[in-house]
């Protein structure tokens, strides 16, 4: 809560100002009753029409002064509520930008949404009622207890059972709300990931007639989240009716008691009318901090969401003197010993992987399913670091690097294509926003994508929908592979990335790839032999340990793992070739 608390330093100007403006407002209201009473004795009780007009015109002034505060408060209230909400935003943002796959495996996607939204509009309403109320609510208590007690000390225990009163409905209620808020923003981080999920499996939801299972996983999270929400909101829906038991029965025993005083002359009737108004005051002031007790579980809850993301340690982070790469670089990766484990991970997925990928080569990795290629090339990126041995490029540890350096010398295309909303330009251009209409044309020529793209309409300008949901999978993967090739990176690496295209146009892709990428160093993972048989080398990965590497002809005459493959997926004429 502190950390999001020290983002007002920034508005500490306004907040003095907020602070001087609630004085004022709670300094005119405590001092309304008074006045009141002077009208009644002086003015109507003797008839005194002047006395009423003077008197009545200073309390104008006055609430005329206090509304002006009142407004000028909520502005300015408001105001650093949404400047705090929208710097909360931004920092919680940039932090997650640059989250590893480590941080993104600690906090799921749906519960960062949450964070990134719910906690930081809880954090937001927090703020706005806390500078309204924080202040105001205790000098009108306090004053309205003071005044009160001036104007007629006999009365004094009405006052004090009302609060032993509200305070202990206060604590009973907070005490029995409290461990349930937590808990809600959990159950709404759990609606959120049933919620994303099936969105994002729609296909295979619709494909395997699942809706209605589906609909009871989504009804069953819902229900909990409304279970849970009720009962809060009961709890807190039982003080209001409360407090206004308790005003009206605080205003029943001062009018009695106070009757029988007016009746014996121990007070006057002005007198009895401004206790009964300080009273109200003091109830007024208990309400508005109820309704911080209200807020404040919750919110502190939310801030320390919002903390967690702000303060998780970097699993991957730049070094404190990073080098950087000579001029004269040359795309060399080597792979020394690499033993590499998840973070959460029972054991090793890696084992003792040692090679070297040079300019003008392309590298292939092959393996079953869970054999860990597309964990090897991750490592490059630095999505993760080695938990043993080391990675170089240009015989620099990539350790030693800046991660904004290490990544502006690779062209990536990841194992899933993934296309922003925007158009196909804007998509190509994401990795070098300096692209020439010529780049890209190059580039789509390379990918295999110009054809397609040259067939719509609009050209460059079409639309691309949010993911891609309106271009085919061939093409999603064609234009992630133009986009990497904008790059014009030294190292290029593709994950897995020529699944959805058929023979014809891989064997296009890969001629043209291999033509206009002599000097740049290439890492492919793929499935098919077909898509890699031609690689200056291959490696072969079998649950995590590297059981082969050579080029197709001397892994089927040397590797068992790779001829098993082989076999599984090329005809005998092909593999007699």
């Amino acid at each position: 809560m502190i950390k999001v608390l020290s983002y007002l330093r920034t508005h500490s100007v306004s907040l003095f100002f907020v602070l001087i403006l609630l004085v004022i407002q709670a300094t005119t209201d405590l001092s309304l009753p008074d006045y009141m009473s002077d009208v009644v004795n002086t003015g109507v009780m003797s008839g005194n029409s002047s006395v009423i007009y003077e008197i009545g015109g200073k309390m104008l002034l006055i609430t005329l002064v206090g509304a002006i505060s009142s407004v000028l408060i909520g502005y300015n209230a408001a105001r650093i509520g949404a400047d705090v909400a929208k710097e909360l935003r931004r920092d919680v943002f940039h932090k997650i930008q640059y989250f590893s796959n480590g941080e993104f495996d600690k906090f799921t996607t749906s519960s960062l949404i949450t964070r990134s939204t719910n906690d930081i509009i809880q954090i937001q309403t927090f703020l706005i009622m806390s500078i309204r109320l924080v202040l105001y609510a205790p000098i009108l208590g306090i004053g309205g207890i003071v005044k009160a007690l001036e104007n007629s000390p006999s009365m004094s225990w009405i006052i004090a059972v009302s609060v032993i009163v509200l305070l202990g409905a206060i604590l009973l209620i907070i005490t029995a709300a409290l461990p349930k808020f937590r808990m809600v923003q959990k159950l709404l981080d759990r609606l959120n990931l049933v919620a994303r999920e099936t969105l994002d499996g729609m296909l295979v939801v619709r494909a395997f007639n699942t809706q209605e299972f589906e609909e009871e996983r989504f009804d069953k999270a819902s229900k909990d989240l409304l279970s849970v929400n009720l009962f809060v909101n009961r709890s807190m829906a039982a003080l209001m009716p409360l407090m206004m038991l308790v005003m009206n029965l605080t205003t029943v025993a001062i009018v009695w008691v106070g009757a029988k005083q007016v009746s014996s002359f121990q007070i006057d009737i002005g007198t009895m009318m401004a206790y009964m108004q300080y009273a109200l005051q003091i109830i007024m002031a208990f309400l508005m901090l109820a309704m911080m007790f209200v807020l404040i579980p919750r919110s502190v809850i939310s801030a320390n969401r919002i903390e967690e993301v702000l303060v998780e340690a970097e699993y991957i982070a730049d070094p404190k003197s990073p080098e950087v790469f000579d001029e004269d670089f040359e795309p060399v990766v080597a792979f020394h010993q690499v033993e590499f484990k998840y973070p959460e991970g029972d054991g090793n997925v890696l084992h003792g992987i040692d090679f070297v990928a040079y300019p003008g080569q392309t590298t292939a990795i092959i393996g079953a399913t869970g054999s860990g290629k597309s964990t090897l090339v991750n490592l490059i990126m630095r999505f993760y670091d080695v938990t043993e041995g080391s990675i170089s490029i240009h015989n620099k540890d990539i350790r030693c690097i800046t991660k904004k350096i290490l990544r502006d010398k690779i062209g990536y295309v990841p194992q899933k294509s993934l296309l922003f909303s925007g158009t196909i330009e804007s998509n190509l251009k994401y990795a070098n926003k300096e692209a020439t209409s010529e780049m890209l044309d190059e580039a789509a020529a390379i990918a295999q994508a110009k054809e397609f793209i040259q067939t719509k309409e609009e050209g460059y300008q079409s639309e691309i929908a949010q993911g891609g949901n309106n271009v085919s999978g061939g093409q999603k993967q064609r234009l992630s592979i133009a986009r990497a090739l904008v790059k014009n990176a030294p190292i290029y690496i593709f994950d897995d990335s020529f699944s959805a295209l058929d023979l014809k146009t891989d064997r296009k892709l890969r001629k043209a790839l291999e033509k206009n990428t002599k000097t740049s160093t290439i890492f492919i993972v793929a499935q098919r032999i077909s898509s890699i048989r031609h690689a200056d080398q291959i490696l072969v990965l079998d649950n995590g340990y590297l059981v082969g590497i050579g080029t197709h002809e001397e892994l089927m005459y040397g590797c068992e793992v790779y001829r098993e493959i082989a076999k599984s997926q090329l005809s005998e004429e092909e593999l007699a070739i």
